[in-house]
C-alpha cells in the first residue's frame, strides 16, 4: 500500500521485469559475444534522455586481445602500485551518512556472505576486488568517459546512457556490472586506448553471459520500499 493508500495493481510490463531482474553479476561464462550485439546495444542506449540533446557520452568497447592488453595492465598495476592511483572524482563522501552507510555495510555482509568470505578475511576480499581489473572474467569490457568541462547535468544523462545499456543488454540474454572502481587506473586506461586529454574516466561495464549456477544462488539485495522514498501529494 502506498502513501494516500494508492494500491499498485497493474501487472509488470516486460520492460518492468527485465528492470527487475537486472543485477550486478560478477561472475561469467567463457562464451564470446558477436560483436553485432554490442553494436545493437549501443544503437539503442544512444536514445537516452539527455538535456538540450548534449549527448556527453564516449565508451570504449574492448575485447579479446585489446581487453587482454588492458586487464594485464590494470591487474600489474594494482598489484605493485595500487596507492598511487586515484580517481579523478569522489564517488561516495567519507564519511558516508546514514542511511547510506548502513545501506553499504549491508551490502558488503550479504555480498561477501554468499562467496563465504569472512568480515576479517582481508586475503581473500582483496582477492575478490583484484577481479575488478579483468572484468570479472567478462569476454566485452566498456570503458565510459565524459568531456571534463561539462557539469554535474551531464553526469545524470551519462547515468542514463549506461541504465540503458545495462536493460538492453539484459533484454539480450547478457549480464553487466559497472564499475567504479577501474575509474582509478585512468592513467593505465589512457596508456592503451587513445583518450582525449579532456576525457575524464567514470567507470567501467563488465558484459557478457553470466553464470547461470550463480545466478540461483545470487542472494537478492533488499530495496527501499516506495513509502520510504516517495511521498504522493494531491492524489
Amino acid at each position: 500500500m502506498l502513501t494516500d493508500d494508492i494500491e499498485v495493481t497493474q501487472e509488470l510490463t516486460e520492460l518492468e521485469q527485465i528492470m527487475r531482474s537486472r543485477f550486478a553479476n560478477r561472475f561469467y561464462l567463457d562464451r564470446e559475444v558477436d560483436p553485432e550485439v554490442i553494436t545493437g546495444i549501443l544503437d539503442s542506449a544512444r536514445y537516452a534522455g539527455t538535456g538540450a540533446n548534449v549527448q556527453p557520452w564516449r565508451v570504449y568497447v574492448t575485447a579479446g586481445q585489446a581487453k587482454a592488453t588492458l586487464t594485464d595492465a590494470l591487474s600489474r598495476a594494482h598489484q605493485t602500485s595500487s596507492n598511487e592511483h586515484s580517481s579523478e572524482y569522489r564517488y561516495l563522501p567519507d564519511p558516508l551518512p546514514e542511511p547510506f552507510n548502513s545501506r553499504r555495510r549491508e551490502f558488503g555482509s550479504i555480498f561477501f556472505g554468499s562467496l563465504g568470505i569472512a568480515h576479517d578475511d582481508i586475503a581473500a576480499r582483496a582477492a575478490n576486488t583484484a577481479r575488478n581489473c579483468r572484468f570479472f572474467d567478462a569476454p566485452i569490457g566498456l570503458i565510459f568517459t565524459i568531456d571534463r568541462r561539462l557539469e554535474k547535468g551531464s553526469w545524470l544523462d551519462l547515468g542514463m546512457f549506461i541504465q540503458n545499456i545495462m536493460l538492453a543488454a539484459k533484454a539480450r540474454g547478457l549480464d553487466t556490472c559497472t564499475q567504479e572502481f577501474l575509474s582509478r587506473y585512468h592513467a593505465v586506461i589512457r596508456a592503451n586506448l587513445p583518450l582525449a586529454a579532456e576525457e575524464l574516466v567514470v567507470c567501467s561495464m563488465a558484459v557478457g553471459f553470466g553464470d547461470p549456477d550463480w545466478e540461483k544462488r545470487r542472494p537478492q539485495m533488499p530495496k527501499a520500499p516506495v513509502e520510504e522514498f516517495a511521498s504522493f501529494h494531491g492524489f
